[in-house]
């Protein structure tokens, strides 16, 4: 059980907003935000370089934590700016061919389609979107019988997606790629830290997370989980010298561990605060805290279909902390800045971060509410009568 009282007193912003924007960033721990700014004091006291230097054991041991969230080794996580240049790193490490083709779902996140459209226009990547089932999660009968076919380079999925509750069947996903010897890259951005995640049994050679969204820590952090031995199967896009060493006017040397995809300047504080973050969750334990988080999304759920003009737009068998909902005759914009003037922090999905799933479903601007663990049942009765007084209006 998580002890509800002590982790709203360890986050001063419960104090000031009712936050339902997890989904984007969640509130930071206080202990993220001492730890960050202790760093930042401390290289304005002796440098930066210096500080970084003394903090050297703390550093490497983020590394630890990371693989302990993850069910990894330390060896097999490379720290990252955010999500982005964690999932781009590990994207742009293929060498994709003319004809190769990339296995992906309905609900895949634009970010991450946009490259894949701009490699077909490059290089003839070939896409294959997989179909979804009714619940709307990716099908995996189709995906076999994709895979079944040559010529597959990559399975590229996002776990949790954006625009809705859905978490797409990952282990079983990683299952097939097994089974056919192809790689899988998993958008884990916003699954790490609502959901109790191992490596091993999702089956996935890459892994991309962000910091600032459920894992409660700083914007401008994240990591990518590269399983060791898939590591020499493909190389880094860009290199530096963290990445590897010039050994010879004519050669270098990648190194031997999941680093050859960072660079060697990067936020040392916000590193420090990611680890702390990580800390946090490990603490309270990852199964807790999904329990926790299903059970508040689920009981938000049923508050919001309960309002008349209210339409609750989640799909998946298998759902998590965010919850999407339209309002009839009012745009989700107008919806978020009035809850924002109470107090209330929401945000809006755009169709465009989703374009195949919204188009499919015909769905316009979604207001997007989502919960963690240091909610309360009280600040979601408040959330429900808040809807329900602007949406009557």
């Amino acid at each position: 059980m998580i002890d509800l009282a002590k982790v709203r007193a360890d986050t001063a912003a419960c104090k000031n907003v009712l936050h339902l924007n997890n989904a984007g960033a969640a509130l930071m721990p206080d202990a993220v935000v001492v730890r960050q700014l202790a760093h930042i004091h401390r290289e304005a006291e002796i440098g930066g370089y210096e500080a970084a230097r003394e903090a050297a054991d703390e550093i490497d041991l983020v590394y630890n934590s990371i693989a302990r969230l993850l069910n990894a080794a330390p060896d097999e996580i490379a720290l990252m700016e955010n999500a982005t240049a964690a999932w781009n790193a590990a994207f742009f490490a293929f060498d994709f061919q003319p004809g190769d083709r990339l296995l992906t779902g309905e609900a895949e996140y634009a970010s991450n389609y946009l490259n894949y459209l701009k490699l077909a226009r490059t290089k003839g990547l070939v896409i294959e979107t997989i179909p979804s089932t009714a619940e709307g999660e990716l099908s995996i009968p189709n995906l076999e019988a994709a895979c079944a076919k040559p010529g597959v380079k990559l399975i590229a999925v996002t776990h949790v997606p954006t625009n809705g509750g859905l978490v797409n069947p990952a282990e079983e996903i990683g299952r097939v790629a097994r089974a056919h010897s192809i790689p899988f890259l998993l958008d884990a951005c916003q699954s790490a830290g609502q959901i109790d995640l191992d490596v091993e049994k999702l089956g996935c050679d890459l892994l991309s997370v962000t910091g600032r969204k459920y894992l409660r820590g700083p914007r401008g952090s994240g990591f990518l989980y590269v399983r060791r031995g898939f590591l020499d199967r493909i190389e880094p896009p860009s290199l530096d010298l963290r990445a590897a060493r010039w050994v010879a006017a004519d050669r270098y040397e990648l190194r031997p561990d999941a680093k050859r995809f960072e660079n060697w300047e990067y936020n040392y504080a916000a590193v420090l605060g990611l680890g702390t973050a990580v800390d946090y969750a490990l603490a309270l334990g990852l199964p807790e805290i999904e329990a926790r988080v299903g059970a508040l999304a689920n009981g938000l759920r049923e508050r919001l279909a309960a309002l008349p003009g209210v339409t609750v737009q989640d799909i998946g068998s298998r759902r998590c902390g965010i919850c999407v909902f339209q309002a009839e005759g009012m745009e989700a914009s107008e919806i978020r800045e009035r809850l924002s003037a109470q107090g209330i922090n929401t945000s809006v999905s755009d169709p465009n971060s989703t374009l195949l799933d919204a188009t499919k479903r015909r769905l316009r601007d979604l207001l997007r509410a989502s919960v963690h663990y240091y909610n309360s049942e009280e600040e979601l009765d408040r959330f429900a009568a808040a809807v329900g007084s602007i949406t009557a209006t």
